[in-house]
Parts: structure tokens; sequence; C-alpha cells
């Protein structure tokens, strides 16, 4: 045993006879020229100084120099203690595909629990996988696998992939479960997951397993770039019901846009995720959610000082988790539905959501309120945030249709209207049949969300041809800037400014308890609910208990 009580391997002063520390790929059989299948050449490279590695300890590094290497019809099975290093994206490229044979779904390195009886005792070690890129577009199914990814390992210590571009693989980008003592760095993944529903397993840029370590797994995602994926630009995942969910992740200077949704927390315990931009997602920049295999919610998180703006959907989604989640610091704005929503997706936990903190926020700018707890929560703690200007879906219901009305496929135009700007924001457009989605609008033209990740269109169907009638709902009346609409007990909110002051105010109220929700043993002290469209307080749903105190404004 060695001095730290860890097993000690024997090092051998040269490496076992034909197993070399360093390999150029080229002096061993791969081509690099982007027609000779190089899949072979590798996979046989590989099992040579696995081999070694197995004898010796001593980890290997495959090199491989500028080129095209083909990567055809069968992934391959990765050994412990092999690394695969390029000089650099978009000059070392592997192109997956596999027309020789569709029912392999071809990612570049796999190792796997169902395929190759991949767990704790027989895990992947002491792998790197830097400076290259990974193209999946030449790979296509007749059904859908989740297995189609760039990078597919399971069960894996002291992993690196680092300086990565993969992009358009079937399913997920890096997609790699159980990670033990590893680093994601710099990884640039596009357009991952272009075979996925988007309602599928998988098909996100970046989507890590969980939980097969135990309760502590200890892995960093670091200023990776996920766009255009067609679930989430990067994702955490329980994978088993049972198991506990683990301690030890962090994401940390990521840049998430365009996706589904930019980065969920599908069943960890204490992730932090800071200092990460997630905008233009389609459904939410942030998720914590048991939309996840185990169908168990993220809990004990930490998301601060994060830019979340410009989502189609909502900034903040959570949904189905048993707290406790702490939201600090953040900018959340211009999001076009709303700022924070605390809701039931249906599945997962339904019990109360218990200390939930939202603590010195700026909200502004969203097109819906910008706080709404729509399910039970207690003991919450609402402090410190700056909750101005939303509401900006205002614009009246309208309709149209002739000479002045042309579709494009992100657009579409009326040269006869006069809408407020952003007033649509977040709305569904019809066109008969046809549906899609607003994301912003000036005084004539509505901008369209895509129909989904990586996609030119916004429409369900064709475009609508010109002149076509056109339909948009009326917004909600009342927006405010927190609204609670589900049991809200025990809770504090103090010390927040919630107002408007834009010359065309669309923020109604500075709290809306409505019919539906209620506030029991509340503390709702030294808040600012002045200078709101309609008034500062409406209460629905009388207060019950608790202490309202110093209150700028307040009821009546």
């Amino acid at each position: 045993m060695s001095q730290h009580g860890l097993p000690s391997v024997a090092q051998r002063p040269t490496p076992v006879a034909g197993a070399p520390l360093y390999c150029d790929a080229r002096e061993f059989g791969l081509q690099g020229d982007g027609v000779t299948n190089d899949q072979p050449a590798l996979s046989a490279l590989v099992d040579r100084l696995g081999d070694g590695y197995a004898i010796d300890g001593r980890a290997r590094v495959i090199y491989c120099p500028p080129g095209l290497y083909s990567i055809r019809d069968a992934g391959t099975v990765w050994r412990s203690g092999v690394s695969l290093v390029g000089a650099g994206p978009r000059a070392t490229r592997f192109l997956l595909s596999n027309e020789g044979n569709r029912a392999d779904p071809t990612p570049l390195a796999y190792w796997t629990t169902v395929q190759h009886g991949a767990d704790r005792d027989r895990h992947i070690a002491d792998c790197m996988f830097a400076d290259f890129e990974i193209d999946g577009s030449g790979v296509a199914m007749a059904e859908y696998s989740y297995l189609a990814k760039g990078l597919g390992l399971q069960y894996v210590v002291r992993g690196v992939f680092r300086n990565l571009y993969i992009h358009h693989t079937g399913a997920t980008g890096l997609g790699c479960d159980f990670l033990q003592d590893s680093l994601i760095d710099g990884c640039v993944v596009v357009g991952c997951g272009r075979l996925d529903n988007g309602r599928q397993i998988g098909g996100a840029g970046i989507g890590v397993g969980i939980g097969g370590w135990g309760d502590v797994e200890r892995l960093t995602i670091a200023n990776c770039t996920t766009i255009a994926n067609g679930t989430n630009g990067i994702f955490l995942e329980l994978q088993k019901d049972y198991w506990a969910q683990p301690r030890g992740y962090r994401i940390v200077g990521c840049h998430s846009q365009a996706n589904r949704f930019g980065i969920s927390d599908w069943g960890a315990d204490g992730l932090i995720v800071s200092a990460c931009t997630l905008t233009g997602n389609l459904e939410a920049g942030f998720d914590v959610s048991a939309n996840g295999t185990a169908g168990i919610a993220g809990r004990g998180g930490l998301l601060t000082d994060c830019v979340i703006d410009r989502n189609v959907g909502d900034g903040i989604s959570v949904g189905n988790t048993p707290g406790p989640y702490i939201i600090r610091g953040n900018r959340i704005s211009g999001n076009g539905g709303f700022g924070y929503h605390q809701h039931d997706l249906g599945n997962g936990y339904e019990g109360v959501a218990s200390d939930m903190v939202i603590d010195s926020n700026e909200f502004w700018d969203n097109g819906l309120d910008g706080i709404r707890i729509d399910r039970p929560v207690s003991d919450a703690t609402v402090v410190n945030n700056r909750i101005r200007n939303n509401g900006r879906r205002c614009a009246p219901a309208t309709s149209g249709g002739g000479e002045s009305v042309r579709y494009g496929l992100r657009s579409m135009s009326d040269r006869t209207a006069s809408w407020p700007v952003d007033g649509h924001r977040g709305k569904v457009l019809r066109v008969g049949s046809r549906t899609a989605v607003v994301a912003g609008n000036s005084d004539t033209e509505l901008d369209l969300a895509a129909v989904r990740p990586d996609e030119r269109v916004a429409w369900n169907e064709d475009t609508p041809a010109p002149g076509t009638p056109y339909e948009l709902p009326e917004p909600p009346q009342i927006r405010a800037g927190i609204t609670i609409n589900a049991a809200f007990d025990a809770s504090t909110v103090r010390g927040n400014r919630i107002w408007d002051h834009h010359d065309d105010q669309t923020q109604t109220y500075g709290l809306w308890i409505t019919s539906q929700g209620s506030c029991v043993d509340c503390r709702i002290v030294d808040n600012d609910f002045a200078d709101n469209v309609v008034g500062s307080v409406r209460l629905d749903t009388p207060l019950v208990g608790g202490l309202w105190d110093r209150n700028y404004q307040e009821r009546g």
C-alpha cells in the first residue's frame, strides 16, 4: 500500500514491449485522409495500449496529427489509460458515419454498462480526450438511439475532456456518465441531439448521468459553450430513483444558447451553477425538474451570478423539487414567460417545496410576472430583489390578413400594425392550423422562435402563404412583480423593490395574492411596492397571521 492507503502499482522504468507511451496515429495505421475507414486501426491501437496500461500502470497517449479521420460503421470500445489528443479542433477531425451499418450508432469512443458491463469495479481510468473535433452529421438511424453520441463513456475515474468541438451527433454530443475526479473544460458542443424528437433520452450538448459512484461524485464542467442542442445545453440526470442524489458537481463559466433548456438539474444534491450565460433557450434558461430518467428533481443547489436573458419561455423554471434551492445574485431579464416560475410539471415530488431562497437578483423586462409561485411552498425567503418593468406581454389580441401581411421562415410582418414593442413576446401566433411562438416584436414585425433547436423554421407546418389571416391572443390582465398563486406559508418577503418606471408601464402590481393563493404566517416587511401601473398590492386572498410592516404603498 502507498503512504496514502491506496493500492500501489509497480512502475516499470520502460513500458511493456509493443505499447509505447506516446503514439503518432499515422505510424500505427490511421490515415486521416477522409477516405480510409480509420476505425479498425484506432480500435486495434486502443486495445494495444490498453493492454500495456493494464500491465505496467502507465498511461498512454495517441496523437492524431491534422487530418480527416473517418470513423465508420462501428464505435470504438475504449480502454483505461489511453488518451486521444489532436492538433486542435478543425485541424484534427473525426468524421462519424454508418452508411454500411445503420444499426450501429457509431460513437467515437464508448464504454457502457449495458454493452460492456461497466461498473465501479470495471471502470475507465486515466483518460484524456483533447484538442480535436467530432462531426456526427454522417450518422443516421432507422430508430433513435441514445448511443449515437460523440463520446459515451460510463464509470470514469480521472477523466479529462478538454478543448473539443462536437457537433451534429444524433444523440448527446458529450454524453458520459458517472465521472469521478473528472473535468470537462473548454468544449464547444453545437447542434447535437438532431435525431431526438426533444422528448427522448439524451439529445443534449453535454449530458452527465449521475449517482453511480454513490453520494459524492466530483466533476467540474467549466468554460463550455453549448448551442442549439436538441434537449439541454448541459444537464445532470440521476439514473436510478433508488440511488442517493450525489453531491460534488459544479458548472462554472459556461454559455448555453438556443437549446430547448439551457442548463438542467435533474437530480443532483448541491449542484453549483455560477457565472454562466443562459440565453435564447426555447423553454427555459435554467431548469430544476423531475424530467430525467429517475423522475427526481435536483435539490440543495446554488444558482449564482448568472445572466439568464431572452429565453423564449421562462428564465428559471422550478418544478417538483422538495427544496431547498438558492437563487442569488443573477440577472433574469427579457424572458418570454416568467422570470422565476415555481410550478407543478406533473411528475416527481408532489409535496410542499421548502426553504427556497430568491435573494438579491435583478428581474426586469420579462414577458409575464417577475416571480410566480404556482405550487405550494413553505419557509421560503424572497429578499433584496429588484423587480421592475416586467409584464411586457401586454399587447391586446389582434388579427389581420391580406396584402399587408407576409411570412418568413422565422418572421411575420403586417405593415398596417402598430404593436407595442415586445408586447406579443411569448404568445402563440396562429395562422389556421399553423402555429409559431413569438420571441419578440417591433411595431410591425414578429420575430419567431425556432420550432426546435438547430432548425431554420418556426412553423409546425409549412410557412403560410402571403396574406393568410393570423391571430394573436389576449395577454393576461394581471402581470405582477411577485404573484402568489398557491399556498405560500411561513415565508419571508423582505427588502424588495418592485416598480415600473417605463413611460408605458406594463407591471400591474407589486404583489398579487390570487384567489388560489394564500399567505399564512408570512413576514412581509420593508418592501417598496410603489409605482406599478394599477396599484401596489392586490390581495384576492387576505393574509392570515404573520407580520406586515414598513411596506411603502402598502395594502389598500
